[in-house]
């Protein structure tokens, strides 16, 4: 599941439209999940939900809108589960779009063990953080507690001691794009149709 529903008040717009090398976030980010071999793939708009699916590909991915998205990652969280739930995934590995720096090879390691009973998350410097893997035994439990920005914390919180932690500082960057200097950091341009707004 890729997460692009913010609307990226701190760097002056929704991050999935933010290009790298001409290729928007949220493409790359399917890309990524893809190509660490999960399937299906469901993307979570929100903000500019129409701009971006004129402006982006989203190849392979089914596309829900989130339209309550200004309430925080949580909600996004919990319409991505509701929509995986119509499938057969026994996990499903969670992607922020506003985390660039998540790479192939970080999704592979948090989804090596896709079992429905697994909770696990990525480490940076032993702070947990995204991609994390959700077993569907606990979609229930996580869409009745992620509220706001939260997300899946509270729930991490009740079920730490069945938390896998898996350190990805070696292979990915785990900063979230919360400024214009991280935004200027990982070489990203905003598209020419909102620069003129």
């Amino acid at each position: 599941m890729v997460i692009a529903a913010g609307g990226g008040r701190r760097i002056g717009g929704p991050e999935a439209l933010l290009q790298h090398d001409g290729t928007p976030l949220v493409d790359r980010a399917i890309e990524t999940v893809r190509d660490a071999g999960c399937e299906p793939v469901v993307v979570v708009l929100g903000a500019a939900a129409e701009e971006i699916q004129a402006a982006a590909e989203l190849k392979g991915a089914s596309v829900v809108v989130d339209k309550a998205w200004g309430r925080g990652m949580g909600s996004s969280l919990r319409v991505g589960l509701t929509a995986l739930t119509s499938t057969d995934a026994d996990a499903v590995v969670v992607v922020p779009v506003d985390m660039p720096g998540v790479t192939t090879h970080a999704v592979r390691r948090v989804a090596a063990l896709p079992y429905s009973d697994v909770l696990v998350c990525a480490t940076y410097e032993g702070r947990r953080s995204y991609p994390m893997l959700f077993g569907r035994k606990h979609w229930p439990g996580i869409s009745t507690v992620a509220h706001a920005d939260a997300g899946a914390r509270p729930y991490l919180l009740a079920h730490k001691h069945e938390v896998l932690d898996v350190a990805c500082d070696r292979i990915a960057d785990g900063a979230r794009l919360e400024s214009p200097e991280v935004v200027a950091a990982f070489k990203l341009t905003i598209p020419a149709q909102r620069d003129r707004r």
